[in-house]
């Protein structure tokens, strides 16, 4: 098949790529204004003075930097959709986010349609059947982010702040419990169930684990359910229905904040990974309720989950969006501090 010649402004975009030290054949533009990760040829231009518009000329230089025979740019193109924010790629970026939460059900081979409703007792077996078949094949993570962390630190002789929560938060018992969260919601999992699963795997102090079981037993007493602010109260179906009905400008508004601060964590991690620094980042609620669940997005099905994982948190959980910025301007803050040139300071 014949290819269409490059147009003179495809030329010029290509020549100013190349003043970057990177480059793009005409093929690739057009694979990427297909993906709407590039605006229209059309678009490219200042009307004024038909000059390249920088930003343009910046988002192929990225995109050129990115791209790799034979692999694709994962969430990275989410977040080229999400700083558009047009009607499009809010749709695209929609689309992906409830393919890549649907993935734990597509690999079992269930669908949304097949997961019961109701309380019948009929019900709630099948979807404890179902939760069943979620785990088949699942391979066990022996330690998280946090366990190889502290063992390096212990080696580099850095003393870390204490763990504050679970030892691993991704422990057998806990993603059992949550199978059956995503099958049934919190009505399939009993407060009792849900406070041994944590019991099993607690690390931090043992009154702070008292104090939330006392709290949901005050709770149950009054008739109230503090498991109704989880994302998963209503199971995976009402999830799904929560990112197909949330506003486009409020969903590309959480991927932006979302991905911004996986890739913060990840720079910080690679190039700053120092003693006061590891120290400020696990002294914080966040490194619980963020970066062990999903704070590091790396390329590939694994990033895409753990940002589609925050962004869920971002939109849903009352109190976590502010949580995140806050984080953010902490790093930030990080990343804009001088470096230490001490050798023996850094984890290796």
């Amino acid at each position: 098949m014949t290819r269409t010649p490059p147009t003179a402004t495809e030329l010029a975009l290509a020549a100013e790529v190349s003043c970057c030290g990177l480059s793009v054949t005409p093929h690739q533009l057009e694979r990427w204004r297909a993906k709407r990760w590039l605006a229209p040829t059309d678009q490219w231009t200042e009307p004024a003075t038909s000059a390249l518009r920088p930003d343009i000329v910046h988002r192929a230089a990225w995109l050129a930097a990115l791209s790799r025979p034979g692999r694709g740019i994962s969430w990275i193109g989410w977040t080229f959709w999400a700083i558009d924010a047009t009607e499009p790629t809010a749709a695209l970026l929609r689309q992906a986010l409830i393919r890549t939460i649907q993935l734990p059900l597509h690999r079992a081979g269930i669908t949304l349609a097949q997961i019961p409703q109701g309380d019948s007792d009929a019900a709630f077996e099948a979807r404890q059947d179902l939760a069943e078949r979620l785990l088949q094949g699942r391979r066990a993570i022996g330690r998280d982010l946090d366990g190889l962390l502290r063992t390096h630190a212990g080696t580099a002789g850095i003393a870390l702040p204490e763990p504050r929560t679970v030892s691993n938060p991704f422990d057998a018992a806990l993603i059992r419990i949550g199978a059956r969260l995503l099958t049934g919601g919190t009505a399939d999992v009993s407060s009792e169930e849900l406070t041994e699963a944590w019991r099993s795997v607690w690390t931090g102090p043992p009154e702070q684990l008292d104090r939330i079981t006392a709290a949901h037993l005050a709770a149950d007493h009054t008739g109230a359910d503090l498991h109704a602010i989880s994302p998963l109260a209503h199971g995976l179906p009402d999830l799904v229905h929560a990112l197909e009905q949330v506003d486009a400008h409020l969903l590309c508004e959480a991927v932006r904040a979302c991905t911004k601060a996986s890739s913060t964590l990840m720079k910080l991690l690679l190039e700053r990974a120092d003693a006061g620094m590891l120290t400020v980042l696990t002294d914080d609620v966040m490194w619980d309720q963020w970066v062990r669940a999903g704070g590091l997005a790396p390329a590939g099905r694994l990033g895409e989950a753990a940002i589609t994982l925050s962004t869920v948190q971002y939109l849903l959980v009352p109190g976590w969006a502010e949580d995140l910025h806050r984080y953010q301007d902490r790093m930030d803050r990080l990343m804009a501090a001088p470096t230490t040139s001490a050798p023996d300071n850094r984890v290796r």
